[in-house]
């Protein structure tokens, strides 16, 4: 008798805990972008794509298996206006004021920190093709660090408040309305990777924060090698027990434009149904996702026109959106499609240097 009512006991606890999970599950969809407005296009138009695709009776169903979506990571749902990228602002801060490494950094990388400050503080113009001057001293500034020195090295500087706002850090510099695209794909069966310009590291270690598994993480990679592999190539290196994993200073890839095709394609291995984006070096990503041959695909463009709440250029964004719509892309607008942007608890001040 006593088991009896042990076993009826567990099968009631077990109950209430199903009830409870299948409650906050069917709450979570009931509404699942809250922050959103209700009368957003893009809102309309993500959530039709969405319900088109995964219905079994209608004829542009998509498997879950090939429910693939892909996202860049600066602007378009991490921030990029504070006052520059995540990985620009470390850069500068590792090159020019970090007491561990600014006395001992090379001349060119340090031109390129001072390109930066130069560019944030004075408006000055960045030099032509600076994304890749800027991968190249960042291969450099951070080679010999281990991945996790590296990944540490990431999130302590993510703990610094960031610049231009009051109530967050770095770390915290989420489109909150973006994130709930991502629970709102995971929970229709979508899976989700970020496909960054910025260097793969830094992408795990800032979305290590909202549960991206880092195998779903692609960006600018240097190559790796082993604590005492010295000049060997790894074809002809055996790494030992106990051994770490280090950055060099050998840029492989800056994954921008048609390259972020390239790496998907490598990567991935299928062709995404979803892309999401904030820029042209996003375009090639999006165009291939739209000549998706097997699936019915869409591709969204997040434009920085809140001038209120973040620090954006309100008429170069209104002119992109107008070149983004007319590439087939639908227009996501940061002031009016959104509720928040970081939270009311975040507010936009003026930059200190």
């Amino acid at each position: 008798m006593k088991k009896t009512c042990k076993s009826l006991l567990v099968l009631a606890v077990l109950a209430l805990t199903l009830a409870s999970c299948c409650g906050k599950s069917a709450a979570a969809l009931k509404n699942p972008l809250s922050l959103w407005n209700d009368d957003a296009a893009s809102k309309a138009a993500l959530m039709n794509y969405v319900k088109t695709v995964t219905d079994e009776k209608s004829p542009d169903f998509i498997p879950v298996k090939d429910r693939i979506a892909t996202f860049d990571m600066d602007g378009t749902f991490v921030a990029e206006l504070y006052p520059s990228y995540f990985e620009y602002n470390m850069l500068e801060y590792r090159v020019l004021d970090d007491p561990s490494y600014k006395d001992i950094a090379p001349a060119d990388v340090k031109e390129t920190a001072q390109n930066i400050r130069d560019f944030v503080r004075n408006g000055t113009k960045l030099p032509d093709h600076f994304d890749m001057k800027h991968a190249y001293a960042a291969a450099k500034a951070y080679a010999g660090m281990t991945l996790a020195e590296f990944d540490a090295y990431v999130k302590e500087y993510g703990r610094k408040a960031a610049n231009g706002f009051t109530g967050m850090t770095y770390g915290e510099g989420f489109y909150k309305p973006m994130l709930e695209v991502f629970d709102y794909l995971k929970a229709n069966g979508f899976t989700c990777y970020v496909v960054s310009g910025s260097d793969r590291f830094i992408c795990r270690a800032l979305t290590d924060a909202i549960g991206i598994e880092p195998n779903r993480v692609i960006g600018m990679d240097v190559i790796l090698k082993s604590s005492k592999q010295g000049d060997a190539e790894g074809v002809n290196y055996t790494m030992a027990k106990g051994e770490d994993i280090l950055r060099t200073d050998q840029l492989i890839i800056k994954n921008l434009k048609t390259n972020k095709v390239k790496q998907i394609a490598q990567e991935i291995g299928k062709v995404p149904v979803l892309s999401f984006g904030n820029s042209g070096g996003d375009s090639a990503m999006h165009n291939y996702a739209l000549s998706n041959t097997k699936y019915k695909s869409a591709a969204f463009m997040l434009i920085a026109d809140d001038d209120a709440d973040d620090h954006a250029n309100r008429e170069k964004a209104l002119g992109l959106g107008e070149q983004w719509k007319a590439a087939g892309y639908t227009v996501i607008s940061m002031r009016d499609d959104w509720k928040t942007i970081y939270g009311d608890e975040v507010k936009k001040t003026d930059f200190t240097f």
